[in-house]
């Protein structure tokens, strides 16, 4: 029963990267103008245009298009920049790197923070500490990664001149070096989801304290820190797993934002780039490398939730 569940729900998570993939490739048809028109300029004539765009392929029917790079996105020829004529794979790849550093260290910092504090929140309701974290992360789910981002570049930038308003750099020379270019995209995209999921942590906690055999340890005198740990968390992982998940995956949205707002040298900014020169090989393939991680999250937040539930495990309904 478990591997038919986790069978389902990785057949719909292919599915879903289909679907999308021609959703990403009929956005990419109907954009304004092309690349011939981006790489030529306004003073190029109508014949030059019209033999680039030949030349590129842009002329084929455009399910032959989609085709030929559906299959070589399956099978890891992404084929090459339409602006450039580099291969889209090395541009990934000289870009992902930069975003999993920043991804990385934005959910080493702000899972396990969240976790802490909506688990505090939880133990204590009603408390000085819970009214704080309850109040502040309303405060934070409320600014959008733009603002917010903006908001640190104005007073930690420009105001007290603390960290580079940029962070366009590929090499660290130190760890201070390191932290001064990322600290403040890594707070731009913390705090969201750092809100999200101490929100929910807290309310999961409290919900499963609420239960009745919690309600039974505490009449039996166990203290309230034991019951967290032995009794509410191992309950909670599942729900909180799926709460992760979807924050790390909103992270991957933030992530375009964050990128472009800071100049970082990442997938997202090489995404931006690309749409504004209509590099289609390259926008196409990052759309779908951003979904497919999407559904890889939900795909584990799903395993997790099932491998804590034992109803699930033992083959239950």
């Amino acid at each position: 029963m478990f591997a038919t569940l986790i069978l389902k729900r990785a057949g719909a998570g292919i599915f879903t990267l289909w679907f999308v993939s021609i959703l990403v490739f009929a956005a990419s048809a109907i954009l304004p103008g092309d690349v011939a028109e981006a790489v030529l300029g306004q003073s190029a004539t109508p014949e030059t245009i019209a033999a680039l765009r030949e030349k590129l392929g842009l002329t084929r029917p455009l399910w032959e298009q989609y085709g030929d790079w559906l299959f070589g996105f399956v099978s890891g020829d992404l084929g090459q920049s339409l602006a450039s004529g580099a291969d889209v794979t090395q541009l990934i790849m000289d870009r992902l790197s930069n975003t999993l550093l920043l991804g990385g260290l934005t959910a080493a910092i702000a899972v396990p923070f969240a976790l802490l504090i909506g688990l505090v929140a939880a133990t204590f309701p009603g408390s000085a500490g819970d009214r704080a974290v309850t109040i502040g992360s309303l405060v934070l789910v409320s600014v959008p990664e733009y603002l917010m981002a903006t908001i640190l570049v104005m007073i930690f930038a420009i105001k007290l001149g603390w960290f580079p308003a940029v962070s366009y750099t590929t090499e660290f020379t130190s760890f201070g070096h390191l932290f001064s270019v990322m600290v403040l995209p890594i707070l731009a995209l913390s705090a969201s989801i750092t809100a999200q999921m101490a929100r929910m942590t807290r309310a999961t906690v409290l919900n499963i304290l609420g239960s009745t055999f919690i309600e039974m340890a505490l009449l039996k005198g166990v203290s309230r820190w034991r019951i967290i740990f032995t009794h509410a968390l191992p309950n909670a992982i599942g729900p909180i797993a799926n709460v992760v998940a979807l924050n790390l995956a909103y992270l991957l949205s933030g992530v375009v934002i964050v990128e472009t707002i800071f100049a970082y040298p990442g997938l997202a900014k090489l995404l931006v780039d690309a749409v504004a020169s209509r590099d289609f090989p390259v926008v196409q393939s990052c759309a779908l490398i951003f979904c497919a991680s999407y559904t890889v999250l939900m795909l584990v937040a799903d395993v997790l939730a099932i491998l804590a539930n034992p109803r699930l495990r033992r083959g239950g309904h």
